[in-house]
C-alpha cells in the first residue's frame, strides 16, 4: 500500500483547510512500498501557497537521538512502519500544514492516518479542550456529568432513527470489537461476514473481520468470521462504466440498460453463494465500510449494500456500517457514508475523525440491540471521559458548519484532475472515490492490471 503522507518537501499545491486532507495511493496487493526510485523534489513544481502561521522554533531532541530511542525503547513495530528513506521529524501542526524540526512546511495529505478531520490544532477545538481542562479531566460514566450527555445528545441528532443509543470507546478497533459482541448477543448467532480486503481493526477479535494478510498474525483470532468477495468494479471480474457513485468511473465498457447493473447482480450472487455454503443458516452480522478504506478506497456497485442488507436480515443478522474512515462528512454528499447507499444499518461504528486525533470511538445502535447488551455488565474506564466529549463535541460543530461542501468541492476537483493523469499515463490504472476519500491505483500495465512493482 503506497501512502501519500505529506507534500513534497517545500513544494506542493494546497487543499483547503477544515477537511479530511487525506489521499492514498494503493496497490491491490496491500504491500507496503519500502523504497522509491523517484527523486524529490521535482524541479518544476509551483511554490506552496503562503501561510500566515509561524511555528515555534524547535529546541528538542536531535534527530539522531530520536532515532536511537525509537530503535531501543519504542516497540519493534514502530520501526517496521517507518518506511521512508528519510523519516519525517514532525514538530508542529496548524490546520492543513505541518512543520518538521528544521522548519520545513508540508501539506499534510495523510492527516494522521485519515484522522485529523478539521485541521491540526483547530482554534475552536483547541479552545474547547482548554476550557474543559480547567474544569475536569477525567471521571467515569458511572457518574453524571454534562460533557457526556451534551455530546451523546448532539451525536444522536446526526443519525437517523432508530440509531440513538451510544456507547463511547477509545478507538475504532475497540468500537468494532464491541459491535461484534453486541451483534452476537442480540441475534443469538455467531457468524459474521465481511469483504475480502477489508480492515476493521487489529485486536484479537477484529483481526478476524480484517481480510488482509499484512495485518494478520499466525495465531487463532476472530473465530466465526467469514470473508466474501469484495465487489470491486475496477479489479474484480465484473464492472462497468456506470457502476460507482463517483465523479470518476472505470474505463471498463458497460452494456447494461438504464437502471440495470450486471456487475451488481453477479457480486450479489457471490454473496448468496457464501451464505449458502460457508456459514450456518442463521448469522450474527454483516460488517462493511461504505467505501473500503485500507483495502484501496474501493467502491461497490450503487445498489450493492441495499441488496446485501436485505439478504443479511433474511438470515437473522444485523447490518453494521464501519464509518471509521467514511464518517463525519468525508464523502461530501452526506454526513455518513451509509446514507449515500440509501440504507440504514442496525449499528454504526466510528473513530478517527470523531475527535480530530483525540483518542475516541463510538458504537451507535438501536434501543432494542442496546437492551440485549444490557443483560450483562460492560464498563469502559476512559470511554466518554469529559475531555474526550468536549473535544468531540467541538469537532461536530466545526464539521457540520461547512466541511461537507468543502469535502465535495475539493475532492471532486482533485479526482477530476487525477483522472486526466490516468488517461495520460500507463501506470495509473484507476482513480476513484467520493469527496475526500480518494484512491489512485497504480498498475504495471492497463491491459492486465498487474500491480506496479514497489521499486
Amino acid at each position: 500500500m503506497l501512502k501519500l503522507f505529506s507534500s513534497l518537501r517545500g513544494q506542493c499545491s494546497a487543499l483547503s483547510s477544515s477537511v479530511f486532507p487525506s489521499a492514498k495511493l494503493h496497490l491491490a496487493c496491500g504491500a507496503i512500498c519500502q523504497k522509491s526510485a523517484i527523486k524529490y523534489p521535482p524541479s518544476d513544481l509551483p511554490d506552496m501557497p503562503p501561510c500566515n502561521f509561524t511555528p515555534e522554533e524547535y529546541k528538542g531532541l536531535s534527530k539522531e537521538r530520536m532515532m536511537e530511542i525509537r530503535k531501543q525503547n519504542c516497540n519493534s513495530m514502530i520501526m517496521k512502519v517507518t518506511y521512508y528513506k528519510k523519516p519525517v521529524f514532525i514538530h508542529q501542526g496548524h490546520m492543513q500544514w505541518i512543520w518538521d524540526v528544521d522548519g520545513t512546511r508540508y501539506l499534510d495529505l495523510f492527516a494522521g492516518v485519515a484522522t485529523v478531520s478539521v485541521g491540526h490544532c483547530h482554534p475552536k477545538v483547541r479552545a474547547a479542550a482548554e476550557e474543559q481542562l480547567k474544569k475536569l479531566w477525567h471521571t467515569t460514566n458511572i457518574y453524571v456529568y454534562p460533557a457526556l450527555h451534551e455530546y451523546c445528545e448532539k451525536l444522536a441528532s446526526y443519525l437517523p432513527d432508530p440509531l440513538k443509543m451510544i456507547y463511547l470507546t477509545n478507538s475504532g478497533s475497540e468500537a468494532n470489537d464491541l459491535a461484534m459482541l453486541m451483534a452476537r448477543l442480540h441475534t443469538g448467532n455467531y457468524d459474521i461476514i465481511t469483504f475480502r480486503g477489508s480492515y476493521h481493526g487489529g485486536s484479537p477479535m477484529t483481526m478476524g473481520l480484517t481480510s488482509n494478510a499484512t495485518y494478520k498474525y499466525p495465531v487463532a483470532n476472530g473465530l466465526g468470521c467469514t470473508n466474501t468477495m469484495c465487489p470491486d468494479v475496477f479489479r474484480g471480474p465484473w464492472g462497468g462504466s456506470h457502476c460507482r457513485d463517483s465523479p470518476v468511473q472505470t474505463t471498463r465498457e458497460c452494456g447494461c440498460a438504464q437502471g440495470q447493473c450486471m456487475a451488481n447482480d453477479q457480486y450479489i450472487a457471490q454473496l448468496q453463494e457464501t451464505l449458502a455454503t460457508s456459514v450456518p443458516s442463521r448469522i450474527a452480522a454483516f460488517f462493511g465500510e461504505p467505501i473500503q478504506g485500507v483495502g484501496g478506497a474501493v467502491q461497490y456497485p450503487k445498489n450493492f449494500l441495499k441488496d446485501t442488507y436485505k439478504l443479511v436480515r433474511e438470515k437473522g443478522g444485523v447490518c453494521i456500517a464501519d464509518e471509521v474512515q467514511t464518517g463525519f462528512g468525508r464523502t461530501g454528499t452526506h454526513f455518513w457514508g451509509f446514507q449515500g447507499h440509501d440504507v440504514v444499518p442496525d449499528m454504526v461504528t466510528m473513530a478517527k475523525g470523531i475527535g480530530n486525533g483525540f483518542p475516541m470511538g463510538a458504537v451507535v445502535t438501536t434501543k432494542e440491540i442496546a437492551e440485549s447488551f444490557a443483560k450483562g455488565i460492560h464498563f469502559n474506564t476512559f470511554g466518554g471521559n469529559p475531555l474526550a466529549c468536549a473535544v468531540a463535541s467541538s469537532v461536530l460543530d466545526v464539521r457540520a458548519f461547512h466541511c461537507l461542501q468543502n469535502s465535495l468541492n475539493v475532492g471532486t476537483y482533485m479526482m477530476t484532475e487525477l483522472a486526466k493523469l490516468r488517461d495520460k499515463y500507463e501506470i495509473i490504472g484507476d482513480v476513484r472515490g467520493k469527496g475526500l476519500q480518494i484512491g489512485v491505483e497504480m498498475v504495471k500495465d492497463k491491459p492486465h492490471l498487474r500491480p506496479l512493482p514497489p521499486k
